[in-house]
């Protein structure tokens, strides 16, 4: 299994801010999208944005980036400041 954490607006607008899932042999991050896009409409509309971040175990990657069991993936907004 994998945790799946959601931040920020994501988190709002999902109305849940982690699930667990069952990972499968070579899973990568964008497998974990797309299978969150299925999910129903809403779930598409949110994955399917451009601008969405992803890290595995608390460091920022890309959506090649293998997951393995036990991993912690975060789906986050662009993080904005000043």
């Amino acid at each position: 299994m994998i945790k799946v954490l959601f931040f920020a607006r994501l988190r709002e607008q999902l109305s849940t801010d982690s699930i667990q899932i069952s990972v499968t042999e070579d899973m990568t991050t964008d497998n974990i999208r797309q299978q969150l896009a299925e999910t129903d409409d809403l779930w598409a509309k949110v994955m399917a944005a451009d601008s969405l971040l992803v890290a595995v175990n608390q460091q920022i990657t890309d959506w090649s980036h293998s997951v393995n069991d036990g991993d912690e993936v975060a789906f986050f907004p662009p993080v904005t400041g000043g």
